[in-house]
């Protein structure tokens, strides 16, 4: 070997550890760059995940199932503990509601973003002539206010039902008589909880939701009228179409607020979720 090889062969491998280092760098900025936009008041709470499905019937509650099903999997992948609070089954399949509680370092600013409606194309198992349908479902995500909330809540102004759990099972859902529905007259703010062993454990649960979902109302009534004394109007809408996941005719999803695309759906609805929750995040640090 003479010395231009050696030398070539050098070079090639210094080049090799640049590439490398410049690699490690830009995973460490990007992880950075993260770490500073979850900076709100609320970003570090544990929080409440809530799937509706929308008009349709028996395809939105299975978009709603498969909903729960991918942030299911997102918890698992990434470590945070989970419990499912409520989950009742839609008639023929899927789910009519689902309301999950994630335990974790920065949950709710990571799935802050994922309130809102998500779109689902494909064709559809449910249609003997295997036409495509379009399903919606609502999802909102709450923080857990770790501060003692002072919200007084009249006895007159609650409906307490008692039924027997539906869920479809899973991690510490409970099929006794004792689940819980508390209804909220004044604001129709509806709660349940399932998932612990006795009557009186689900209502202290959901009597715990209700007074979090009362106080982050309280929250956003101070919020709009802070913007109506700075003259400004700002729009807090769950309605929106935030996402579209499309399987046919072409395999797509697409988030509508940051413009990220993949042509991996099943990995997407498998829980891997952090690229596009990052890309939402970086386009609101941005605006």
């Amino acid at each position: 070997m003479d010395n231009l090889e050696l030398i070539d062969i050098v070079e090639e491998q210094e080049l090799a550890n640049m590439e490398e280092e410049i690699k490690t760098l830009e995973e460490k900025i990007s992880e950075l760059e993260i770490s500073c936009l979850l900076n709100g008041e609320n970003d570090k709470l544990n929080c409440y995940l809530e799937i509706h499905p929308g008009a349709g019937g028996t395809e939105s509650c299975d978009w709603a199932s498969m909903l729960s099903r991918m942030y299911i999997r997102f918890c698992e992948n990434n470590g945070y503990q989970y419990d499912i609070i409520e989950s009742q089954k839609g008639e023929e399949a899927g789910l009519k509601s689902f309301t999950m509680y994630i335990k974790g370092i920065y949950t709710y600013g990571y799935l802050k973003n994922e309130s809102g409606v998500h779109r689902l194309v494909r064709i559809s198992p449910f249609d003997s002539n295997a036409r495509r349908h379009t399903s919606f479902a609502s999802v909102l995500v709450t923080p857990e206010y770790n501060q003692e909330i002072n919200i007084e809540i009249k006895e007159s102004d609650l409906k307490i039902d008692v039924y027997h759990s539906s869920g479809a099972g899973g991690q510490s859902v409970n099929t006794s008589n004792s689940a819980v529905r508390i209804t909220h007259l004044p604001t129709k703010i509806v709660v349940t909880c399932q998932n612990e062993r006795s009557q009186m454990q689900n209502k202290e649960q959901a009597m715990k939701m209700l007074k979090n979902k009362l106080y982050e109302l309280e929250l956003k009534k101070l919020e709009n009228k802070m913007n109506d004394l700075k003259g400004t109007i700002e729009n807090i809408d769950f309605g929106s179409q935030i996402r579209s996941y499309v399987l046919e005719p072409y395999k797509m999803i697409k988030d509508n607020r940051s413009g990220y695309e993949t042509s991996n759906v099943l990995k997407v609805l498998d829980g891997d979720l952090l690229s596009i929750i990052e890309s939402v995040l970086k386009t609101r640090g941005k605006q």
